[in-house]
C-alpha cells in the first residue's frame, strides 16, 4: 500500500486526482486543504464528499502558511504510514487575483512549499511533485513553449510566485536528495473547474442569459487541457525516477482562441452568448502554447481528449447541477 500525500485534495484537479487513485487501488490518500474562501468552500465539500466514506482516505483540513500546525497535524500520519510521495497541488491561484494580494500569494505560494519541503526534509519522502504553471513564460514570443526557455520575466505575481517554488525545488532536490518535479499546467478545465475561470464563468452566465465580459478583441489564445488528461500526467510523475530534479509542460499542444472557446460553448449549450467587450486586463498573457514533447518522453504522457469533446463533458456536468448550486457559485 503506498501513501500519497496530495495537497489542495478537495480543489478541482486535487479532487480529480484523489478520485483516480482511491480508484486505481493499491493507495492511501491523505489530503490537506484549508477550504480558502476565495470561493465557496461548500464546492470543495461537495469535492471530497465522495472520498470521506472510503478506508483509505484522510482529510486534514490545515493550512500551509502554519508550519508547525501541519507538523502536529501530519507526522503522526507519516510516523504511521511514511507518505511515498507528496503531490503539492495547493496554491492562492489566479493571475488577476494575485494583483491585489501579491503579498497573499507569496505567503501561500512561497512559504508555503517551503514550508511542505521542509517537512519532506525532515520525513525523508523520495518523490516530490509540485504545480506549477504556464503562466512562468509570461509573454514569451517563441512558441510553442518548451521548458529550456527562459523564465525570467512573468508579468503577474503569480506567476513569479511559480518560478520561485520552482527554484526552491531544485534547491532542495540538490541538497537533500528529493526527486522535485515541477509539472506546468496549461489551462486546465473539465467538470469542477474552478468557478472563477473562463469557461465555467462565461457558461453559467450564458446559460443565466447575462452578458460575457470579453477582454479584448478575442483573439487571445490558450492551450486548454482536459483534467483527466492533466491527472494522467499527474500520476507519470508521481512513478517517475529516472532523474532528482525535471520541469516539464502538461498542456494539449493545440492553440483555442478566445472566440473559438466562445463559439463551442454556445454549441454544446445551444445558447448564443452575449458579448461585452472590454479592454485587455494587466497581467493576461495573449497566449499559451506548450512543446509537450519532453512529457512524451520522460512521462509518456499522452493528451487524448479533444477541446470539443472535452466541452460537450465539462457542459453536461454543468447543466446536470442544481440552478441553485449555479447561481450560488
Amino acid at each position: 500500500m503506498r501513501h500519497a500525500l496530495v495537497t489542495g485534495g478537495a480543489g478541482f484537479i486535487g479532487s480529480h486526482l484523489v478520485d483516480a487513485l482511491l480508484a486505481e487501488g493499491g493507495w492511501r490518500v491523505t489530503v490537506v486543504d484549508n477550504f480558502d474562501p476565495f470561493y465557496d468552500p461548500a464546492i470543495k465539500e461537495a469535492n471530497v464528499a465522495p472520498h470521506l466514506t472510503h478506508p483509505e482516505y484522510t482529510l486534514c483540513r490545515a493550512d500551509l502558511r502554519d508550519p508547525d500546525a501541519l507538523d502536529a497535524t501530519l507526522t503522526p500520519i507519516h510516523e504511521a504510514t511514511p507518505f511515498d510521495v507528496i503531490v503539492h497541488l495547493a496554491a492562492k491561484a489566479g493571475v488577476r487575483p494575485s494583483l491585489e494580494d501579491p503579498v497573499g500569494y507569496q505567503q501561500v505560494n512561497v512559504m508555503g512549499t517551503q514550508h511542505l519541503l521542509e517537512l519532506a526534509k525532515a520525513w525523508g519522502v523520495p518523490q516530490f511533485v509540485f504545480a506549477s504553471s504556464s503562466s512562468v513564460y509570461g509573454v514569451d514570443p517563441n512558441v510553442p513553449w518548451r521548458e529550456d526557455h527562459a523564465v525570467t520575466r512573468p508579468i503577474s505575481p503569480y506567476a513569479s510566485t511559480k518560478v520561485s517554488g520552482e527554484l526552491l525545488g531544485h534547491v532542495y532536490a540538490h541538497l537533500y536528495d528529493l526527486r522535485f518535479i515541477a509539472l506546468r499546467f496549461f489551462t486546465v478545465y473539465g467538470p469542477r473547474q474552478r468557478p472563477d475561470l473562463a469557461i465555467h464563468a462565461f457558461a453559467r452566465r450564458m446559460l443565466q442569459g447575462e452578458p460575457i465580459p470579453v477582454f479584448g478583441d478575442g483573439t487571445t489564445r490558450r492551450d486548454y487541457t482536459y483534467v483527466a488528461d492533466t491527472v494522467q500526467g499527474i500520476r507519470a510523475a508521481m512513478a517517475y525516477q529516472d532523474t532528482h530534479y525535471e520541469v516539464v509542460n502538461l498542456g494539449n499542444d493545440r492553440t483555442v482562441t478566445l472566440n473559438a472557446m466562445i463559439e463551442a460553448l454556445e454549441q454544446a449549450l445551444g445558447v448564443e452568448a452575449k458579448r461585452e467587450t472590454l479592454p485587455a486586463q494587466p497581467g493576461d498573457v495573449p497566449q499559451t502554447w506548450a512543446d509537450i514533447g519532453k512529457a512524451r518522453r520522460l512521462l509518456g504522457y499522452a493528451p487524448t481528449t479533444a477541446f470539443e469533446h472535452g466541452i460537450d463533458a465539462m457542459m453536461r456536468w454543468l447543466v446536470a447541477q442544481p440552478e441553485s448550486t449555479r447561481e450560488g457559485t
